[in-house]
């Protein structure tokens, strides 16, 4: 059977065995996005990246959903992304996921007049101990705060995301050297107006916002992952915040056919970005499913002419 459209997602979200919120959520999203794509006449199926057993020569399209683990298998998803994109076509494109995986498109955003947050950069095998990273950020990057986070350039769900103070730096120092050892790292100002407003996730299809959240993190944290037991509201953007958002994606390589435009006021009260989601993000139709139906129409008409 040939197929103009497959769904990606992880093997345990297919069939899975615990039926929680979380899951029952994630099913959910999944099947307001297949039954949109069904109902305007495309051939769809869904199936986890990895599957050994499905041909990728019979899908036209494949399309980036609820793919979460990929992190945990990044060599094997580097080398399956690679050869499968030689057989059928990402949605988003491969070259914009390419890009967007890595969070040194922060910078490139930034050099062209996105802001973000105070961020210093720092390559793999970089010869410097915490204590210099955090020197040369207040030198350098103009940083002006005691309290930080680290995180890698590549990662989801927080991992290895850590927030201490400047005179806890030893205790995280061999961590810092462990990870810069292996990959790219930023460092960043840790920003009050996220755990106290919150983060805001802004949804645009071919660059017109639906639909937008609030996403804020559980008292004495400052994650707004659900992973780490962050809550999320609906939310009604302003004209500011729409127009930031456009900006953004306006400031992409190329025009993504979906995006999560994730923003909030940094410690000077502005509006920055967060991260620019473009291969697999949580973009909560089931709060907005006629936004759903729109991303399927703006589908078909962008790839099925």
């Amino acid at each position: 059977m040939r197929f103009d459209i497959t769904l990606l997602t992880e093997q345990k979200y297919i069939a899975p065995a615990k039926i929680d919120t979380y899951n029952t959520n994630i099913m959910l999203e999944d099947k307001l996005v297949f039954d949109a794509l069904t109902e305007i006449g495309l051939k769809v199926n869904r199936v986890a990246w990895n599957d050994v057993d499905f041909d990728w020569n019979t899908t036209k399209f494949a399309l980036f959903r609820t793919t979460w683990d990929y992190f945990d298998h990044l060599d094997a998803f580097s080398n399956w992304f690679v050869k499968t994109a030689k057989q059928t076509t990402f949605i988003n494109s491969k070259d914009l996921i390419d890009w967007n995986i890595d969070k040194h498109y922060l910078r490139d955003l930034e050099n062209k007049g996105i802001a973000i947050p105070n961020t210093l950069f720092m390559e793999p095998k970089e010869d410097l101990n915490l204590l210099q990273a955090i020197q040369k950020a207040k030198d350098s990057h103009g940083f002006n705060t005691d309290t930080f986070v680290l995180k890698p350039c590549i990662a989801a769900g927080a991992r290895h995301t850590y927030k201490f103070h400047y005179s806890n730096w030893e205790k995280l120092n061999q961590t810092f050297k462990d990870l810069i050892s292996q990959e790219a790292l930023m460092l960043q100002e840790f920003q009050k107006n996220i755990v106290t407003k919150g983060e805001v996730s802004m949804m645009l299809f071919e660059g017109r916002f639906t639909h937008a959240v609030l996403k804020t993190a559980k008292k004495g944290d400052f994650r707004v992952q659900d992973d780490y037991g962050g809550a999320v509201h609906e939310y009604k953007v302003n004209q500011r915040e729409i127009s930031f958002a456009e900006k953004v994606i306006k400031a992409c390589p190329e025009l993504p056919l979906y995006a999560r435009v994730d923003i909030f006021e940094d410690n000077s009260g502005e509006i920055v970005l967060a991260e620019l989601e473009l291969f697999e993000p949580e973009l909560w139709f089931r709060l907005n499913t006629e936004a759903a139906k729109y991303f399927a129409k703006r589908l078909k008409e962008r790839y099925f002419r």
